[in-house]
């Protein structure tokens, strides 16, 4: 019987074993000392001055658009070609939710398109108070245009890296925050390292630090100088707002730890089998992924587009086809303004048409750190019998 070929998946070594051990030996399950230790890794590989390590990127997401305010009345932009957290996390907020088309050669939020849009919005008095540009597949978006517009327009930023991680722009680590308010990895198992479910949300501003502190623990403090009134001793505690229990787990946070520790060999890699598809896929009739040349991605996702103009089979029996070879392909993303729910706030299909012909055409295939030559070479050979 063939093996099933997964799209993506951990690799958990020994080492990152063994970390999880120590930590169910120890006398700290949760909120110890392997927390601070993963979140002090990651700033300290990204550059970021803060760290706060959450209970997933859509938690990350949620309370960084607390920490700005961000409410009703206001307004929240993303891309359409993300999943839905993206957004939701705006609606979570009470705020409303818009999109901006996405570039049809990096698939990232097209900064014609947000000109554009906040040129219009401008004019209406209905700007975003907060931006969030999705790094597609791990590829940055321009960040260094974002933060223009966002100083001439007055919005906040969140990067949503949550398939970034070990990625970089312009030389910098994609989560340094120079370009952004605040950075969002994620760490579920299918990413680049996992905590098993997990986030992160990254920060330069000590204000947006104190506050996600306080708004992944139900809003509460021990800090005396941030209290009212008398302290009444030394088990005190006060909820200064209303927050969540959106902690990780000392045990996530050993297993992140140890995984970090082999963040640049996971996306070296990653960068090497994806070389590899560009060579190997070069001559179908596929579009591969375009790199901007400001941008070092950390291929969270290898995605192809099918030129469909110069094939005899659909989008739907190609993707079925390779399932049915033992290949695990996925799709990414199902545009998100498409969804239900989204269309019944008023969204149709048609309102951001590059993002739909991009959905109509892209097939992710299977791209990951075990994943052997020897198996890319069978997902190679069954696209080449699908597609001549």
């Amino acid at each position: 019987m063939t093996a099933f070929i997964p799209y993506g998946r951990q690799d958990i070594n020994a080492a990152d074993i063994q970390s999880v051990i120590e930590v169910l030996q120890s006398d700290w399950l949760t909120q110890g000392s392997a927390t601070v230790r993963f979140e002090q890794a990651v700033a300290e590989y990204c550059g970021a001055k803060y760290a706060i390590a959450v209970s997933s990127a859509t938690a990350a997401l949620h309370i960084a658009c607390l920490a700005l305010g961000l409410g009703e009345h206001d307004y929240l932009w993303t891309s359409p070609n993300t999943f839905v957290a993206s957004a939701n996390c705006g609606l979570y907020c009470g705020a409303k939710v818009d999109f901006v088309d996405i570039d049809p050669n990096t698939y990232n939020l097209s900064i014609d398109q947000l000109e554009q849009k906040l040129s219009k919005a401008a004019q209406l008095r209905c700007l975003p108070k907060v931006l969030v540009p999705v790094h597609f597949a791990g590829q940055s978006c321009e960040m260094e245009k974002i933060l223009s517009l966002s100083q001439q327009y007055g919005f906040k930023v969140i990067e949503d890296a949550s398939h970034a991680i070990g990625g970089r722009y312009q030389n910098k680590a994609i989560g340094c925050c120079e370009f952004s308010d605040l950075t969002v990895f994620s760490f579920h198992p299918v990413k680049i390292i996992t905590t098993g479910e997990g986030g992160m949300v990254l920060t330069n501003r000590d204000d947006l630090y104190e506050k996600l502190i306080r708004l992944r623990s139900h809003g509460i403090t021990r800090n005396p100088d941030l209290m009212q009134g008398e302290v009444h001793g030394a088990w005190y505690y006060q909820q200064l707002e209303l927050g969540f229990n959106y902690r990780m787990t000392d045990i996530q946070a050993a297993l992140g730890a140890s995984q970090i520790q082999r963040l640049s060999e996971f996306v070296t890699r990653r960068r090497f089998l994806a070389q590899r598809y560009n060579h190997l896929l070069q001559n179908l009739p596929l579009t591969l992924p375009y790199q901007n040349i400001d941008t070092e991605s950390s291929w969270h996702l290898y995605v192809i587009r099918l030129n469909l103009d110069k094939i005899s089979t659909t989008h739907c029996q190609v993707f079925e086809q390779l399932r049915e070879a033992g290949i695990g392909v996925n799709l990414h993303y199902i545009p998100v303004h498409t969804h239900p729910y989204y269309q019944n706030l008023g969204f149709c299909w048609g309102d951001f048409p590059k993002s739909e012909m991009y959905y109509e055409s892209a097939i992710s295939i299977p791209l990951y750190y075990g994943l052997k030559e020897k198996e890319q070479d069978r997902i190679v050979a069954s696209l080449q019998g699908i597609l001549r």
